[in-house]
């Protein structure tokens, strides 16, 4: 008689996934959903909006999620469910920035790696769907994360620095040096490091990794313009690597190589940026079986 053997696994790392769902754009929990699940982690989402397609469009439907949250959070909340990490992405107004805050309260432990991707602003300037009041809850949601993942504009937003007088510096040789410095402001309290996004460096996209230790960079090529879902996919690989132990270094470049990959296809295919980003066919590529823990 055969025995079967059964191979040992670890367990499934939970993350809970705070964000809208999209019906078309792939982004937002549509791109971290597959992204969490090849990572071998479990994605929660805890929805704040439902959407027929992103905002990009010339038109959508938009369910608001916030008087849902309570309830929702409350069956969590009955079944005793811990989470090894949480990522927060777009919020739809700062009510529901308070409810996230008081749900950090409750479901943050110790062991929890949180990610706040402190999604409002990009090019300069603030998203026409959000306003003062929301940005500075956005900003007490960041102070207590461990990771944060602005852009260029939020991180001058988080720090009071101006976007103008920033990007100015951009022919500098040491603009990334100048960024670090900045980005160094937000290094208290939780958070730990910083992941500044979306550095424009002529034909390239850079990201830059900031710690009390200093500063690294981990650039990919640059293609055609920003496409609908790219920061949500960076943080899903980012928060996914993080919980399974892995540093940020790594998990930057993994992000990085694997947009790379997914932009280079969908530049080529001619996908209207709202489409999103041609991801599916390189979530292979994740699957990092002898780096993983």
């Amino acid at each position: 008689m055969c025995k079967l053997k059964i191979k040992e696994v670890n367990a499934v790392h939970r993350i809970a996934v705070v964000n809208d769902i999209s019906g078309l754009g792939r982004c937002s929990l549509t791109a971290a959903i597959p992204v969490l699940s090849v990572l071998g982690a479990e994605c929660c989402p805890l929805p704040t909006a439902i959407l027929s397609n992103q905002t990009g469009y010339d038109s959508f439907f938009c369910a608001d999620f916030t008087d849902k949250m309570e309830a929702y959070i409350a069956e969590w909340r009955k079944l005793g469910v811990r989470f090894d990490g949480i990522l927060t992405g777009y919020l739809a107004s700062a009510e529901q920035a308070d409810k996230l805050l008081a749900f950090l309260d409750e479901f943050k432990t110790e062991k929890t790696i949180y990610v706040c991707d402190p999604v409002m602003a990009d090019d300069g300037r603030i998203y026409d769907t959000y306003d003062r009041a929301l940005c500075e809850k956005i900003a007490m949601l960041a102070k207590r994360a461990d990771v944060i993942t602005p852009n260029l504009t939020e991180l001058c937003i988080l720090t009071g620095v101006s976007y103008a007088s920033l990007t100015a510096e951009s022919g500098a040789a040491d603009y990334m040096q100048k960024i670090a410095n900045v980005a160094a402001d937000l290094l208290y309290g939780s958070v730990h490091t910083a992941v500044v996004t979306g550095i424009h460096m002529q034909d390239e996209i850079c990201n830059l990794i900031v710690t009390k230790n200093g500063f690294t960079s981990v650039c990919g090529k640059r293609f055609g313009g920003s496409y609908s879902g790219t920061g949500d996919l960076f943080s899903a690989v980012l928060t996914g690597e993080l919980v399974c132990g892995r540093t940020a270094e790594y998990a930057v470049e993994k992000a990085v190589r694997f947009l790379e990959l997914s932009l280079a296809d969908t530049y080529a295919c001619g996908t209207d940026r709202n489409d999103g980003v041609n991801f599916q066919n390189h979530l292979e590529m994740l699957l990092d079986e002898k780096a993983r823990p």
